[in-house]
């Protein structure tokens, strides 16, 4: 079984590192799954009989990692579903990118428009039936000359098929090593992680912010830059 990583943990929401390539939920590919992985970890360790509960609350792409809150019981998975609508549970991102951003700090609205059969999203113009409004928020955190590649942090505001991906692409500095939207690094592990999130307890409704940073090494070597 895969290792878990796990940031938080009670009778209510476990929060752990979801590895790069590691699929939120279970996909046509069969491959080994997050809710597989922490179901059996809970059946490993408590000793659990029959089915185990978990309440899948948010995603994350296939290739990318980071912080991830599953529900234990189905009132915790109704509380944090609901926060997701209110916009009380709140994502960042890290996300390396081609390219020296100018404005170190900016906020990117497009409207979005998801293609079903190529699993694509591509901004449109807001009149385009089905389009949907995306917006974030980037800080420049970082710029390596010599690579030519600048860290981001992203404070999504919606929570559109591929937002990130798609927005920083148009905006003319695509995610190194994406394999659908970008221009370098093909090949590589694309470098975007959800390092932050922030929930309210769905029992305690205490404020709960976690984070996680992915390993500096390859492209996030940049974490470790001066």
């Amino acid at each position: 079984m895969q290792e878990l990583k796990i940031l938080f943990e009670d009778n209510h929401i476990i929060v752990v590192e979801k590895q790069p390539n590691i699929p939120s939920q279970a996909d046509k590919t069969e491959d080994i799954d997050m809710l597989k992985i922490i179901k059996q970890y809970i059946k490993d360790t408590y000793h659990k009989q029959g089915n185990v509960y978990l309440g899948l609350v948010h995603r994350l792409d296939r290739p990318v990692g980071g912080v991830m809150v599953f529900a234990k019981t189905s009132k915790a998975a109704s509380r944090l579903s609901n926060q997701v609508r209110e916009k009380i549970f709140k994502k960042k991102y890290l996300a390396v990118v081609d390219g020296k951003i100018e404005l170190k700090k900016g906020t990117l609205e497009d409207y979005l428009y998801k293609e079903e059969k190529l699993n694509k999203s591509r901004v449109v113009s807001p009149n385009k039936k089905n389009a949907k409004l995306a917006k974030l928020d980037y800080q420049v955190l970082k710029y390596n000359e010599v690579k030519n590649l600048s860290l981001l942090e992203i404070n999504l505001h919606t929570g559109r098929h591929h937002q990130i991906r798609v927005q920083l692409a148009n905006f003319g500095h695509s995610i190194f090593g994406d394999q659908k939207y970008g221009t370098r690094g093909q090949g590589k592990q694309i470098a975007l992680w959800a390092y932050e999130l922030t929930i309210e307890h769905p029992i305690t409704k205490e404020k709960m912010t976690f984070q996680d940073l992915p390993e500096p090494i390859g492209t996030w070597c940049i974490l470790k830059q001066q």
